[in-house]
């Protein structure tokens, strides 16, 4: 068996969440949309807020680093791959409901951002269409607070239920949540997100349907959506666009290796087809150098590195 893998704790996992639900050395390549990365040590699927939260705990007790994985759209994976525990919330916590009299509804932390987009919808519900084309989930969206076209999960939110690394669940209120600009309590305090719940508007499903429409069609026009990428790769410096920036400094198209700033959107670094981790690590760094020297303004990425 692999040195990093121990068979008792494997064991262990599988009590709680069932063998075929456990996965050693699993290409994180394979749950990436750079579509990059080596193998998480275990990766598993749970598929309740319990199993989540046993987890957690069964990491905590044995000391083995635990790292929660939505869509994996905001992520770059180093070759190296990810040691400890990898758990997946995605479409394995899918559940949701809506009180529509209310304008409430309550998410899973692994719905996706566009299903709950539609969700609202459906049900004549505004306020979301904005998360409708982020390739993210309910749970990561609301941990970094998302956002595009001048909305962000912060709007909508009343209340996230999460655990923390002592694996005890409660439900922090949104003025708990200490929202910020890509930021929030959960990311800081390295909660684990369960559950959410939103208060939207009343709203014209046609109208709403016809926002969806159009955001989606600018990002098809204006993103490289093309390439594998982990969308935007800066954060938005305040006062100014990471794109128009990187654009300044003549970075439009460079490439190191398979890795590229992508000529459409110069916010984006892209996996042209055969790009390493390292390819991107090190365009991020040198995206960030050429800014620095030519603007004098930091860039600070966006995109989480695990290794």
């Amino acid at each position: 068996m692999d040195s990093h893998i121990r068979s008792d704790f494997l064991q262990l996992m599988q009590d709680i969440v069932g063998e075929e639900h456990v996965l050693t050395n699993e290409e994180m390549k394979k749950h990436t949309t750079f579509r990059v990365g080596g193998p998480a040590d275990y990766f598993v699927v749970p598929h309740s807020a319990d199993e989540v939260v046993s987890v957690c705990c069964l990491c905590r007790e044995e000391e083995i680093p635990v790292h929660i994985l939505g869509n994996g759209s905001n992520l770059l994976v180093m070759d190296e791959g990810v040691r400890g525990v990898v758990i997946q919330v995605a479409d394995n916590l899918s559940e949701y409901s809506v009180d529509e009299e209310a304008g409430t509804l309550t998410f899973e932390a692994g719905v996706s951002l566009a299903k709950a987009a539609q969700v609202a919808c459906e049900a004549g519900l505004t306020g979301l269409e904005f998360a409708s084309g982020i390739p993210g989930t309910v749970g990561g969206g609301t941990r970094m607070n998302c956002g595009a076209y001048g909305g962000e999960i912060a709007d909508c939110i009343l209340w996230a239920k999460v655990a923390d690394e002592s694996g005890d669940a409660f439900r922090l209120p949104k003025k708990k949540l200490d929202f910020g600009y890509r930021q929030s309590a959960i990311e800081k305090n390295h909660y684990v997100v369960l559950e959410v719940g939103m208060k939207l508007d009343s709203g014209d499903p046609d109208t709403i349907r016809g926002t969806m429409q159009e955001y989606n069609r600018k990002r098809r026009e204006k993103q490289p959506l093309e390439y594998p990428s982990a969308g935007s790769t800066f954060k938005r410096p305040e006062g100014n666009y990471a794109g128009a920036l990187i654009e300044e400094a003549g970075m439009k198209g460079y490439t190191i290796g398979g890795a590229k700033v992508s000529e459409k959107h110069a916010g984006f670094i892209v996996n042209t087809g055969d790009a390493t981790p390292a390819d991107i690590a090190n365009l991020i760094a040198v995206v960030q150098q050429r800014v620095r020297e030519k603007t004098g303004v930091s860039l600070e990425p966006e995109v989480k590195f695990w290794k």
